[in-house]
């Protein structure tokens, strides 16, 4: 394993360069630590040890002079020499290729430096690595900052900071000041950190907004008038360690200018049938300000949304699926904009469904309702429901034809992380008539980790539980937690980078994974890196599911851009942080590009079944469930169901009918208080 980066500072007896080599370092030698290429063996070096700004960096053999004797410190700098210069980035540039050099230490976002567990070391400006140029080893090859792309001429080894593996307290008391229509002040107390707090991240519902410095206790936001956001902030150190997160503060923020006209009526409204669907079509409507969303009615009751953004306007087409067989329906669609003004609704269109479905999707049964998060879903070999509750902490069996319940059992040691962890993925062992197990992932007090337990008729044997896993970091977002048994016989597991990108490309680590391992929690002899890790450079997946070739198609919340779907190789890399779907540096060699991306409005989606090699995919924000055929390695153009009928759906999975169980997660999705939900678990009839 690569060593980890450790706060240096003490003057170095030696320093592994590489597989039993050691380079000693002279007791005159000034306090740091050495730098070392993983590429060349050779020395991050000051060229021709000159103390002079602008002075070029270069590699060369390891000597054990000051040129070379590196300090990494709280505010993430990279120090050489007792009157201290920086590791510099030349003119603060952000694209590749940037020029390193040497420079007077004063404090820029340029001078500060990630050292990650992977042995990249990132320019926290320009979010570049640290580059042997050309990827040559000679003596005097210049370093310079390039796109992130894993190569080893951007991998080193060093004694800095592996010795700091301690995460800083919780930041206290989240608050907010100076609410406007599109900004607001959020504050926190201080961090502390046995080392020293560098960066303080903050987010809202999972979704990264901003970094400041260590020493900066306030920022101001943009915002977004009318929106329902909960804020809060996790500490960073410059180790990499991140703190878990704080309390929420919640906020909508005022309109920015008052607003009483309504829109326009849609207009040109269409009907057509294809055996038990109907597709609607009809003309935008106008507002003074604009149109935010269409909610579509069918005889007089709201079936559908079809939501836009600030920037971006509704669709105006809708389907509604799985209606009854020759029957007639009549349809209308009212706009409205950001402050709830509803235009007159637009003329009817009155259609008649044919008599057997001819459509992908038939039929849509309500099969039942919990007061808490349906999460995890399995079917027993009887034809009856397993699912999670994820806040509530136990197991539920539904007969899905009478809607009978019965609480099977609690997990034991689940904790919530007041947001979107709790008692979390479900799968049932392939040979659960004889041997029993459920394989359950959840977060606890200290972590995230799989169990498997044995469900002895209808009561869950905790005395049973064996820990497969544990150590997967937790925090409030981005805890992964989707399981699924392969047809290799190998369970599955999808985790989050626990709010920490980098954690996603260090294949040591668990995080922001694609994890595959026996079911007795063993390694598997063929996975590619010698532990769990399948796949890496994930950001937050949940959905998981293999296809008829045994392939398995993935999917990932993005942050603010694109959702992706993608299809896991073995070893792969799926690129986060450097690249969200297709933006930033995807087109980078080493990153594997998604099969689809979507827009983060249209998606947030966390299930992914897969049914006679069509994709299925279940999205929260976007309220819709996507369907896409796989074609070859490639999906076709998703189709939408459901877009608004039911809310924000959670969990999709296979029913034993060929058809889909569905879930919702639309009350009290962030907030980990247990039956505080109303949420509905369907059947989906498919043609």
């Amino acid at each position: 394993m690569r060593a980890r980066f450790v706060l240096g500072g003490a003057v170095l007896a030696a320093i592994v360069v590489g597989a039993g080599a050691a380079v000693l370092v002279p007791a005159e030698a000034a306090s740091g630590a050495t730098i070392v290429s993983v590429a060349s063996g050779r020395c991050l070096d000051v060229t021709g040890r000159s103390h002079t700004d602008k002075t070029a960096i270069n590699i060369y053999d390891c000597n054990g002079q000051d040129n070379q004797a590196w300090t990494y410190t709280a505010a993430g700098e990279l120090r050489v020499y007792d009157q201290p210069k920086c590791l510099d980035v030349a003119g603060q540039d952000t694209t590749s290729p940037a020029t390193a050099q040497l420079y007077t230490c004063n404090g820029g976002a340029n001078q500060q430096w990630r050292l990650n567990a992977d042995g990249t070391i990132v320019g926290v400006q320009s979010g570049l690595c640290l580059d042997v140029t050309g990827a040559a080893t000679a003596n005097s090859t210049p370093v310079n900052l390039w796109t992130c792309n894993g190569q080893s001429n951007q991998q080193w080894r060093s004694t800095l900071g592996s010795g700091d593996t301690q995460a800083p307290a919780v930041p206290g008391n989240p608050r907010v000041s100076d609410l406007v229509c599109d900004a607001v002040t959020f504050a926190w107390n201080a961090s502390t950190d046995n080392v020293g707090v560098a960066f303080y991240d903050v987010y809202h519902d999972g979704q990264l907004m901003t970094s400041v410095p260590g020493n900066t206790l306030s920022t101001s936001l943009t915002v977004v008038a009318g929106a329902t956001w909960g804020l809060y902030v996790n500490a960073r150190d410059a180790a990499g360690n991140v703190s878990q997160a704080s309390t929420t503060v919640t906020i909508t923020p005022p309109q920015c200018q008052p607003d009483s006209q309504a829109p326009t009526a849609p207009g040109g409204l269409t009907a057509s049938v294809s055996g038990t669907s109907v597709s609607l079509a009809w003309t935008a409507a106008t507002d003074n300000i604009g149109v935010r969303a269409y909610d579509v009615f069918r005889n007089d009751g709201k079936v559908g949304t079809i939501t836009g953004t600030a920037t971006s306007t509704p669709a105006t087409t809708f389907i509604d699926s799985g209606l009854a067989a020759s029957t007639t329906y009549r349809y209308y669609v009212v706009a409205r904009d950001a402050q709830a003004n509803v235009s007159p609704h637009s003329g009817t269109a009155t259609v008649t469904t044919g008599a057997a479905c001819g459509s992908p999707v038939c039929a849509v049964t309500q099969v039942g309702t919990d007061t808490d998060i349906p999460w995890g879903i399995a079917t027993l070999p009887d034809g009856s429901i397993l699912y999670t509750r994820r806040d509530a902490h136990d197991i539920v069996k539904l007969n899905p034809a009478t809607g009978a319940r019965t609480t099977v059992g609690t997990v034991p040691n689940v904790q919530s992380t007041d947001g979107e962890g709790g008692l979390m993925g479900l799968a049932i062992s392939g040979g659960f008539a004889s041997d029993h197990w459920l394989y359950i992932m959840h977060t606890s007090p200290t972590d995230n980790r799989i169990v498997r337990i044995k469900l002895n008729g209808d009561r869950l044997d905790t005395s049973s539980e064996q820990v497969l896993l544990s150590g997967i970091l937790r925090n409030k977002f981005h805890d992964g937690g989707r399981l699924r048994l392969g047809p290799d016989g190998k369970l599955y597991a999808a985790t989050g980078d626990a709010q920490n990108g980098d954690n996603a490309q260090n294949t040591g680590g668990l995080n922001g994974k694609i994890l595959r391992l026996n079911p007795d929690g063993s390694v598997p002899s063929d996975n590619p890196f010698g532990n769990y890790v399948w796949s890496y450079g994930h950001r937050n997946p949940q959905g998981l599911a293999f296809d008829s070739q045994g392939r398995l198609w993935e999917q990932e919340f993005g942050n603010s851009v694109m959702d992706e779907t993608n299809l896991i190789t073995r070893g792969g890399n799926y690129g986060w942080p450097a690249c969200e779907g297709t933006s930033g540096t995807c087109g980078t060699a080493g990153y594997i590009a998604p099969k689809r991306t979507y827009p983060t409005a249209d998606g947030s989606c966390s299930g992914l079944a897969v049914v006679r090699d069509v994709v299925y995919i279940a999205c929260q924000r976007g309220t819709r469930l996507y369907r896409a055929p796989i074609s070859g390695s490639s999906l076709q153009t998703p189709q939408v169901y459901f877009n608004g009928t039911y809310g924000r759906l959670r969990t999709v999975e296979p029913a034993p009918d060929g058809g889909l169980w569905l879930t919702t997660s639309n009350v009290g999705d962030k907030d980990s208080v247990p039956n505080n939900s109303d949420e509905k678990l369907f059947h989906v009839t498919l043609s």
